[in-house]
């Protein structure tokens, strides 16, 4: 497995709110974590950094590698996150700060993933890009309930707005899956910065190119700063490598 990890602040935003890294437990099983923040100009690169951080110290003092007990982890740990971010959040210095997160572990070719606001994972199979995730987001409601289209949604002056953050002051209920992975497929997790910018028929051309996972990556970003760079952009790219590579 090959990971490249990228960060961008983008075109327009003066600072960068989004927040990425991966962590090793002592079982050897990695998790990366990404987190958008939002928030006063502070407070949301706080969320999200903060969210990273503690969810990669927490992780790296555990030896877990079953997927069940790793799901179980993940919902455990990101509510005891969701209390401690909302708290901070109630100060002046950071009111009413939260943050996205998408945290992925891969045991083997099982991946692991918790779920929670608009940033999304995307797997690529044989050419083809598949959501994995589905957006908390009011505009992703409207469409689910039939009351918007998705090119209605694309645009739709609302469609920032989201329905579950980490920072919330209920509880969060993640989105959690355990999916087989195979032999060349590619993991793209990412902030809304990137998808908001191409098309998912764009993100397949870019992983389609003979360069390296780190320039893919790169190719991606620059796509996105090239039509605009409205937001941060953040992507994490996985690469199941073939059996005999």
């Amino acid at each position: 497995m090959e990971i490249s990890l990228v960060t961008d602040i983008g075109q327009r935003r003066s600072n960068n709110q989004d927040f990425i890294n991966k962590f090793d437990n002592k079982a050897g099983v990695t998790l990366i974590v990404l987190a958008d923040g939002m928030g006063g100009h502070r407070a949301g690169n706080i969320a999200s950094e903060m969210t990273v951080t503690d969810l990669g110290r927490e992780w790296v003092n555990t030896d877990l590698n079953n997927p069940e007990n790793i799901r179980d982890w993940m919902l455990v740990t990101l509510e005891a996150e969701n209390k401690k971010v909302y708290d901070l959040g109630l100060t002046d210095d950071y009111k009413g700060m939260g943050t996205t997160v998408e945290a992925v572990a891969f045991v083997g070719k099982t991946l692991i993933f918790a779920h929670v606001g608009d940033s999304r994972i995307g797997l690529v199979r044989n050419d083809d890009y598949q959501l994995l995730t589905s957006d908390h987001s009011l505009v992703n409601e409207l469409v689910k309930a039939g009351q918007l289209t998705e090119e209605e949604a694309a645009s739709h002056p609302q469609k920032n707005i989201i329905t579950q953050s980490i920072g919330q002051s209920s509880p969060v209920s993640p989105d959690l899956a355990i999916q087989e992975l195979q032999a060349n497929d590619y993991l793209i997790i990412n902030s809304d910065g990137l998808t908001n910018m191409i098309s998912n028929q764009e993100i397949v051309n870019a992983l389609q190119q003979e360069i390296s996972l780190d320039d893919k990556n790169q190719a991606l970003v620059s796509l996105a700063n090239d039509r605009g760079g409205l937001d941060n952009i953040t992507i994490a790219l996985v690469h199941i490598e073939s059996e005999d590579a």
